[in-house]
């Protein structure tokens, strides 16, 4: 049977729980998705003692239908299109390329709002953990997977409490592994399995990866690897 998360905070500190293995290594790197993965990276980053960022991924949403995702771009100038959907609806490229120009700009704007100057982590030969308040359709986590493939991971870990079984499944094709708490079905939504499910703010999640860096630095007496 499943429950609902009381917030993001209790689902991030079960999280923690099943990846005790990855705590207290100077080679993990916890990567999470804007905005609501961060609270939930935020426990597992101070559970583990890791470093925590984010990695910015937006979704590429049919015009008139912007639930409908055409793809999404991510950190790294990645691009990833849903093929299904683009070829069932016969989308021309420029439809496309209208809709990525404009969602590059909004990656910009948080870069710039969450990290400041701040150089870019360190990815290759590091073990990842990419953390994601829920996945739905698998998307969004799909692109930012292939973003950091680009990067050459030693390991690339998936971090979810909770998402449909056949998204699961694909992404354990894509990932190094995959950690789930809750696979339900009928799956709802994402928001359905919180109670407290309120909107993360551009402002918290700044917050939160401050008190994440100086948490870090307090910890391990040193300063998370970024490229110059």
């Amino acid at each position: 049977m499943f429950v609902q998360f009381h917030h993001r905070a209790e689902a991030g500190q079960l999280l923690a729980t099943r990846l005790r293995a990855y705590a207290n290594r100077s080679d993990v790197l916890i990567l999470a998705l804007p905005r609501g993965g961060v609270p939930v990276g935020f426990e597992l980053a101070t559970a583990l003692h890791a470093p925590l960022d984010v990695f910015l991924v937006r979704k590429l949403g049919l015009p008139g239908h912007e639930e409908l995702a055409m793809g999404a771009i991510a950190n790294g100038d990645i691009q990833v299109l849903n093929d299904d959907v683009v070829e069932a609806l016969e989308i021309p490229p420029y439809v496309i390329e209208r809709v990525a120009q404009r969602e590059r700009q909004e990656l910009l704007r948080r870069a710039a709002f969450y990290r400041g100057d701040r150089p870019l982590p360190e990815v290759q030969g590091r073990v990842i953990i990419l953390v994601d308040d829920g996945i739905a359709t698998g998307s969004t986590m799909r692109a930012a997977i292939a973003a950091l493939r680009a990067q050459q991971p030693a390991r690339l870990v998936i971090a979810i409490p909770v998402a449909p079984p056949d998204t699961v499944a694909l992404l354990q094709g894509e990932a190094d592994e995959v950690v789930c708490l809750m696979t339900p079905r009928p799956f709802h939504a994402v928001g359905y399995w919180y109670r407290d499910f309120s909107q993360t703010s551009d402002a918290e999640v700044r917050d939160l990866l401050a008190w994440a860096a100086h948490d870090y630095q307090r910890v391990s007496g040193s300063v998370p690897v970024t490229t110059e």
